[in-house]
């Protein structure tokens, strides 16, 4: 096996192990899209067994009285207002909705985007709003009844009054009151959704839909809002689920996942913000959804259906942790005297994400890139210490790649010798060759093996710059790199848009396409590598992670361009060395002449 097949096999190892490592790190397979959900059924009473007729799915809020669908319910009472109205905590700016006692908005304050507060609510304003009623396990209509509402303190309170329609399309005499509260602390990313039902009667609150009196969800989308539907990579929203204290990602098939057991709670998270929720010990069925037939790139919903009444009042409370991914801001609800609702053992902080079998390494690396920081406050700066860092601590690998590479093209001319002595017996010429290599003492996968120990460390950093809550925002040089969690831009010609790489020409992604190039070209000086073979490895590479980087955070694009950069200077003084030592020749020491002794 000659000395090129050699190396373009173990490339094609190394390239298909780093590419599945990848792929199933940070690339997971896009979302399927959500088959249609089932529409809410009305039924008279209590739960009727199915049948094989299609069912009628309807709004249960704009009845007519006069003629009304039995089964449904309708608002007794005209509210005071259906305007929208703000209420603001230490953190939050909310924007309620007295039509289906919602929330429209709902911005955090610490936390800019573009200059202005975070919107943890992604809706393009056609979609439903967060946080609505639904009745039965229905999740297409919200019930969207005007409440009247009051503000007492930290509590936002909505109230409205109800009454079913019986088999005869008349509204009944009695009536159920559903009163739902969102309750604030004054500094806390946590708050409480009360609801309680009462009866007029001594009696069970009619509400049995299928089993089910209501739904509460979270819908349409956690901000911040994106152009295009998440990749899994850059930008994602991912559902996890928290139970018996286990941390694990739901599985959605056909874009739907369902559960009847007990969770801790249910996270829907991205990069740098999650909204958990956490149901209190009733047993509801969860249902998460995600669909991309919107008018926003990607909906992803959580519902809560709460089993039917059996008693004529019932309060439930659901919690909801609405805020960045920091571990600062989960963790005080572990302890209950750290947080305004006296809450402990949430474990929120699981919901961080990181790589599963390399956050231990991740932050290792999140805490020297912080102390970086602490002695030069500019993340890019911090970015490049980093790198330098790790580039000395992987030297001793680096050395011997280059050494056993540097060994190879010393040998180039011998096996060039013996490629035309036996290019007829490739059986000789294998041993002959295997026969130089033990001679010379050299491994030929000596220069490729030692790269397999960095792949770890390069996995962490990705993780770890690719979603370092603290890089949002952060500027390394102002009018080019604003925003390290960010793509950077020099040319912006929207709306005109190119198939790969969209509206925007990055400068980051051109010179760590030309700097993989220059590496190799220098790394490889003295050694011919002609055919496809070295044609990809030169230019196919460089052109394909140019193309998949196109869009990456430019924090993570500074730390591998850096990376390159060192590289190349130690390829050239590698190179030079060896050049050096070529020159001088081999050192022969003198003869000495023996003397004869006087007798």
């Amino acid at each position: 096996m000659d000395k090129n097949t050699i190396i373009a096999i173990v490339l094609s190892v190394i390239v298909i192990v780093v590419g599945l490592t990848i792929q199933t790190t940070f690339f997971p397979p896009e979302p399927v899209t959500q088959v249609e959900t089932a529409s809410t059924v009305m039924t008279t009473g209590t739960a009727e067994e199915e049948t094989g007729d299609t069912a009628t799915s309807y709004n249960i809020s704009d009845v007519d009285w006069d003629s009304g669908i039995p089964g449904s319910f309708v608002p007794v009472k005209e509210a005071a207002s259906d305007d929208s109205f703000t209420y603001e905590t230490g953190v939050f700016t909310i924007e309620f909705e007295p039509e289906g006692a919602a929330i429209s908005s709902l911005k955090l304050k610490d936390h800019l985007d573009d200059g202005e507060p975070v919107e943890m609510i992604f809706n393009d304003g056609t979609s439903i709003n967060a946080f609505n009623m639904y009745a039965g396990n229905g999740t297409t209509e919200p019930i969207d009844a005007v409440f009247d509402y009051s503000i007492n303190g930290n509590e936002v309170v909505f109230t409205q009054q109800f009454a079913m329609i019986d088999d005869n399309g008349e509204r009944e005499d009695s009536t159920f009151t559903i009163t739902k509260t969102y309750r604030f602390g004054e500094n806390d990313y946590l708050f409480e959704i009360e609801i309680e039902m009462l009866n007029s009667e001594n009696e069970a609150i009619p509400l049995n839909y299928n089993g089910y009196a209501y739904t509460l969800g979270f819908a349409p989308q956690l901000g911040p809002s994106f152009d295009t539907t998440p990749d899994g990579n850059y930008t994602y929203r991912r559902f996890y689920i928290e139970k018996d204290g286990k941390k694990s990602t739901a599985k959605l098939k056909n874009g739907v996942y369902t559960t009847d057991e007990f969770v801790t709670w249910t996270a829907l998270a991205g990069k740098y913000f999650s909204v958990i929720a956490i149901p209190d010990a009733s047993r509801y069925t969860i249902t998460l959804t995600e669909t991309e037939n919107t008018s926003i790139p990607l909906e992803s919903h959580m519902y809560y259906s709460r089993p039917a009444y059996k008693a004529s009042m019932s309060s439930d409370t659901f919690r909801f942790y609405v805020g960045p991914q920091l571990k600062s801001e989960m963790s005080i609800y572990n302890d209950a005297a750290d947080n305004g609702f006296g809450l402990s053992d949430l474990n929120l902080e699981k919901a961080l994400d990181s790589s599963s079998w390399l956050g231990w390494l991740e932050n290792i690396l999140k805490w020297l890139l912080s102390f970086f920081y602490s002695l030069i406050p500019n993340y890019g700066v911090a970015i490049i210490l980093l790198t330098i860092l790790i580039k000395v601590a992987l030297q001793p690998f680096s050395r011997k790649s280059m050494e056993s590479t540097s060994k190879m093209q010393a040998l180039n001319p011998q096996m060039e010798e013996l490629k035309v002595k036996y290019k007829d017996n490739p059986t000789k010429l294998n041993a002959e060759m295997s026969e130089l290599y033990k001679r010379e003492k050299i491994n030929p996968l000596g220069g490729c093996l030692p790269m397999l120990f960095q792949f770890p460390i390069f996995i962490a950093l990705y993780g770890l710059l690719n979603k370092h809550f603290e890089l949002r925002g952060a500027v390394f040089i102002p009018g080019w790199i604003s925003d390290l969690s960010l793509p950077e831009s020099i040319i912006n010609f929207a709306p005109l848009s190119l198939p790969l790489i969209g509206s925007d020409i990055r400068l980051l992604p051109i010179l760590y396409g030309t700097s993989m190039i220059f590496s190799f070209s220098i790394s490889q000086a003295g050694t011919p590598q002609s055919g496809m073979t070295g044609k990809f490895m030169k230019f196919g590479m460089p052109i394909m992670f140019f193309f998949i980087l196109y869009n990456a955070p430019s924090g993570l694009l500074l730390y591998w361009m850096v990376m390159n950069v060192i590289s190349i200077g130690q390829q050239i003084f590698v190179n030079k060395r060896r050049q050096k030592k070529a020159a001088e020749g081999p050192v022969i020491a003198p003869v000495q002449k023996k003397t004869k002794k006087k007798k």
